[in-house]
């Protein structure tokens, strides 16, 4: 695939990379190939920004659960929702609108609270979801890619809706 991350910094392809392991191979390269260390070469400016652009898919989460499945080779595009999803963010989204307008830092920090519990649901069920994509035959391993697209835009309203209410993204 081009423009594989993990391939770019050297690791294994997984989800469950750790933060602190994907710097250490970014730093590794990058101070190989650093354009203002290796002068003369055209070419360093490229790499190292090859570099920085895989640091950063695989550092967040929710871009290295996309990468992970096109290097798996699952590209198919899928607009899916969990059931009832939609009926709930917009509910919420609702809420999250009447609280910003009404300047309810009650409401607005219980809303931040709840976006970032549904993060980090999201983000340790797609770590479950490619565990067993990896065990499953064919027919299970594009079900299972199928649930891990379908949490992933799930995940992508809760991290607009924390944007929305001033949280930065993880």
């Amino acid at each position: 695939m081009p423009n594989d991350p993990f391939e770019t910094l050297g690791l294994p392809t997984r989800f469950d990379l750790e933060p602190g392991a994907i710097e250490q191979a970014y730093l590794g390269l990058v101070a190989l190939d650093h354009p203002d260390l290796v002068s003369g070469d055209d070419e360093a400016v490229a790499r190292s920004a090859k570099l920085n652009d895989a640091r950063m898919a695989l550092l967040n989460p929710e871009q290295r659960a996309r990468a992970l499945l096109g290097v798996l080779g699952f590209t198919a595009k899928d607009d899916s929702l969990p059931d009832g999803f939609l009926f709930e963010i917009m509910d919420v989204r609702s809420r999250l609108e009447q609280a910003t307008h009404e300047q309810n830092a009650e409401e607005l920090e219980n809303l931040q609270q709840w976006a970032g519990e549904q993060r980090q649901g999201y983000i340790a069920r797609i770590q479950t979801l490619f565990a067993e994509l990896t065990e499953a035959d064919q027919a299970g391993r594009d079900d299972t890619a199928s649930k891990i697209r379908e949490s992933l835009n799930a995940w992508r309203y809760i991290e607009r809706m924390l944007e929305q209410a001033g949280q930065d993204s993880a």
